[in-house]
């Protein structure tokens, strides 16, 4: 298990980054229209975006390329920093700020959902498992949940677009299955992972997850995931709540 990443991963894991923030820009430009904001704001919005994303890429890249995020049997993780660290700061800078609320709630759900194709980079994990590089007691569980939860998002995506019978409850269920994923992968991950804790795979390690290129999914990947999720769900939820009077 100790194997190092065969070289198309890193190709692998960093065209997939780059893939989701350039069709989350995307996606981005089309939402600014949408939320009713002058040429000028727009153009503001949209440039603070690709500084933050650009920033948020390089903040994720190089601890992972410098080796900052590796385990040792007996140093304390430090990924756990990578991961929350940018969900608490998302999470914060939605409910601090009108404006960004703004442009999640004129978000489209089809791209909320649909950009989450991208999970199927899940499917790197069965590969590693396979070539006996990671231990199935993470790799199974997380690459299955990521395949699923990613062929899922276009069709969930399509049934909202076309606004179909049940499409909304379908995306919250998607949502919390996203969600619920995540939660065993990190779990599984962590407890796989060389570290003081490490009670899974221990004749084994899952040394892959901490090191560069793989450590990318869960310090730049996931947190990104669990942020559209948020997001997908807030949008939900505010769409529901005249309903309920």
């Amino acid at each position: 298990m100790n194997n190092p990443a065969p070289a198309y991963v890193t190709f692998y894991v960093l065209a997939a980054s780059v893939a989701a923030v350039v069709t989350l820009l995307w996606g981005l430009r089309a939402t600014l229209g949408a939320a009713g904001l002058s040429a000028n704001d727009r153009r503001r919005c949209f440039r603070l975006a690709v500084v933050l994303l650009a920033a948020w890429f390089f903040a994720a890249l190089l601890p992972s390329w410098r080796g900052f995020y590796g385990g040792t049997p007996t140093r304390i993780p430090t990924i756990e920093l990578g991961l929350l660290v940018p969900i608490l700061a998302g999470s914060v800078f939605y409910w601090r700020s009108h404006l960004l609320r703004r442009i999640v709630a004129a978000a489209s759900q089809g791209l909320l959902v649909g950009i989450q194709i991208y999970r199927v980079l899940g499917a790197i994990f069965l590969v590693l498992f396979v070539s006996g590089r990671m231990p199935g007691v993470f790799a199974l569980p997380a690459g299955i949940g990521d395949v699923a939860v990613g062929l899922l998002a276009p069709v969930i995506a399509f049934a909202l677009v076309r606004g179909l019978r049940g499409a909304r409850a379908l995306a919250g269920a998607w949502n919390l299955l996203g969600l619920a994923d995540l939660v065993v992968a990190v779990t599984t991950g962590f407890l796989s992972s060389p570290s003081p804790v490490q009670s899974l795979a221990l004749s084994s390690p899952n040394t892959l997850i901490t090191a560069f290129p793989v450590v990318m999914i869960p310090v730049f990947l996931v947190p990104l995931a669990v942020l559209l999720h948020f997001a997908s769900l807030a949008n939900l939820s505010r769409a529901a709540r005249p309903a309920e009077f």
